[in-house]
């Protein structure tokens, strides 16, 4: 598919795209059109996003079936969920004309439970299924499954992002509770040593796309929930709310992890003498939660 202007996309939509921060929208061929999201879309995107979508609803566009690939999403701004509802209600009856049918690929973890809910209570003027992975998706949509590697694609030249570390990163959000480098690469039909040749090309090792990923699922917890810190801690991987304070406080504090121990979260070490504002949680406790406090305040 080719990058296009929503002017080109509008007249001779079939093989382009349009695309802007956090997202792609494209038509495949004439019944088959979607969307690829992923970050964590703002009002603006939404903004600019509706208006590529409406060019679904009339000529040239025919009657066709959609994808919503918010696999790679990390959360989304609440107004952003607004502009949908009102995109869905203020063009409903266009909607239940062109779109046969709606597939949606869902993040993994909280935000998946928050991007099924949201279309729960959204109107349905066509069918609508929730999936974990595009392949599932595509073939409920009655489309080749063969086109699910062309959406990772799509995200990647979008996004910047090379594709190996894009299915890395897909592999380590769906599974944060202990992924390792071996199962990974077995996942993706390499041996241990082509993967780690392959991300270091990339610029990036295991290793730290696992803190990265970490970190990712961490933010959106704190951004998106009131959970306690140790809880947090447990849900991304780490054994400790000391564990999870080394970890948070590289990634916010530098470009790149010094080395992998703190990527795997380390082994305990004795724990030191009570921070005296907080006695109860211990130093690195207390400055984790000063931190992460501090941090949830500001991202919101």
């Amino acid at each position: 598919m080719q990058r296009t202007t929503i002017e080109r996309l509008a007249t001779d939509p079939v093989g382009r795209y349009v695309a802007g921060d956090g997202f792609a929208h494209f038509c495949a061929y004439a019944q088959f059109w979607g969307v690829v999201f992923w970050g964590r879309p703002s009002v603006d995107t939404a903004r600019l996003l509706g208006r590529s979508l409406v060019l679904e609803l009339d000529a040239p566009a025919v009657p066709h079936v959609s994808i919503i690939d918010a696999s790679r999403l990390e959360g989304a701004d609440t107004t952003a969920f607004e502009a949908l509802q009102w995109y869905m209600r203020t063009y409903a009856e266009a909607l239940a004309r062109q779109v046969e049918k709606l597939a949606l690929v869902r993040p993994s973890g909280l935000e998946g439970a928050i991007v099924a809910g949201v279309y729960d209570v959204l109107p349905r003027p066509y069918p609508v299924e929730v999936f974990d992975n595009a392949k599932d998706a595509l073939r409920w949509l009655g489309v080749a499954e063969s086109f699910a590697p062309q959406l990772a694609e799509l995200y990647a030249r979008v996004s910047s992002t090379p594709p190996m570390v894009s299915a890395v990163r897909a592999l380590l959000d769906a599974r944060l509770d202990g992924l390792a480098l071996s199962n990974a690469a077995s996942t993706l039909g390499l041996s241990d040593r082509s993967l780690q040749r392959k991300l270091s090309e990339a610029g990036t090792s295991f290793q730290e796309e696992t803190a990265k990923a970490r970190i990712r699922a961490a933010k959106r917890l704190l951004l998106d929930s009131d959970a306690a810190l140790t809880n947090i801690a447990l849900e991304v991987g780490c054994a400790s709310l000391q564990h999870f304070s080394a970890l948070f406080r590289s990634e916010e504090t530098q470009p790149a992890l010094a080395n992998a121990s703190t990527a795997e979260c380390p082994a305990p070490h004795p724990s030191p003498a009570p921070h005296p504002r907080h006695p109860t949680r211990g130093y690195f406790g207390s400055l984790v939660w000063d931190e992460a406090r501090t941090w949830r305040k500001a991202a919101r």
